[in-house]
């Protein structure tokens, strides 16, 4: 049940989830230092609306930006905050406070109007996108792969919003095993959207509740990690492994020379060979202390294609994993 309300904006494109502001706070605090002096592009954000915006539009002097740039794609419908519809494409370029008042003045905010549909695909978005250093965003879920390789083809610093299971796609999990790509401080949460559909599961609304946030256009939406290339401390951390390894604590896998470990916490100290994990690794991953082979679901995530989709125990076909090896 949890999951419909993902299927059901990816089904429908209806990928206007708003981030809530106090998410974009707890991740974006860790890296407050790599922002200095650089240009930051919202390239999925109507200004008018965004939390994006409005932490680094609120934030531009404390991160000592050098440029804010927001876009917003051209939207026949009611927008869910104004519910004015949007005729217009528009970005805004923010260079901070002018008049040193410390406060942001709206006569210092410049918004301007796209000839296109302000796509982040379109000639005019990519423009923008050269000129920024650090991209940081939550893109339409039904176009994470899309948008990711847009990223890496103009060499981009980012710290974006996607879902868990990005992980083993086969466009970004290549991008991982190469370290261009890894995982947030926030990791596997349930995140609150603002959404332009109403969420008729009574379960997931008294979630939303239970955080503070009443209304049907409000959605929980489990399992939601934050991906950058920025530098994250966590990634220098080595798991710390104290389980000794037993055959029949750790099973092998019918068709594969591996052994299944069910929990991170639970990786053999003594055991140097393939192990399969559970794709949560992620958030402990340090690539000096482990070596991440591929995963099972795609085939040519393994160069050998040794791995692939279809990995077994007692015949019973295991969920996503990914494999590693001690270094």
């Amino acid at each position: 049940m949890a999951q419909k309300n993902l299927w059901k904006a990816r089904k429908g494109k209806n990928d206007e989830f708003y981030t809530q502001l106090t998410d974009i706070e707890k991740e974006l605090k860790h890296y407050k230092a790599q922002f200095k002096n650089k240009v930051v592009l919202c390239n999925c954000d109507d200004p008018r609306v965004s939390n994006f915006f409005h932490y680094f539009f609120h934030n531009f002097e404390v991160l000592w930006l050098k440029k804010l740039i927001t876009t917003c794609y051209k939207n026949d419908n009611s927008n869910i905050f104004t519910q004015n519809t949007s005729e217009k494409a528009v970005y805004l370029e923010y260079t901070g406070d002018k008049n040193w008042n410390r406060v942001p003045d709206p006569e210092e905010i410049g918004i301007k109007n796209f000839k296109g549909d302000g796509d982040f695909r379109s000639k005019e978005s990519i423009e923008l996108l050269k000129q920024a250093d650090i991209v940081c965003t939550n893109p339409p879920f039904s176009l994470f792969r899309e948008y990711v390789a847009q990223l890496m083809k103009y060499k981009k610093k980012f710290l974006i919003i996607g879902n868990m299971n990005a992980i083993t796609y086969k466009e970004i999990f290549p991008l991982i095993k190469a370290n261009k790509l890894w995982a947030g401080y926030w990791f596997n949460q349930s995140f609150v959207f603002q959404t332009t559909y109403e969420n008729n599961l009574e379960a997931n609304r008294k979630f939303c509740e239970q955080k503070g946030y009443f209304g049907k256009n409000y959605i929980k939406t489990p399992a939601v990690n934050w991906y950058t290339n920025l530098e994250v401390a966590k990634r220098k951390e080595e798991i710390t492994l104290y389980k000794t390894y037993t055959p029949q604590e750790y099973p092998k896998y019918d068709n594969y020379d591996a052994i299944e470990v069910a929990k991170v916490v639970d990786i053999p100290m003594d055991y140097d060979w393939v192990m399969w994990v559970p794709i949560t690794f992620l958030d402990k991953h340090n690539p000096d202390q482990f070596e991440l082979l591929g995963s099972n679901r795609w085939v040519d995530q393994d160069p050998n294609s040794i791995y692939g989709k279809w990995s077994y125990i007692g015949w019973k076909e295991t969920y996503k994993r990914l494999f590693i090896r001690k270094k």
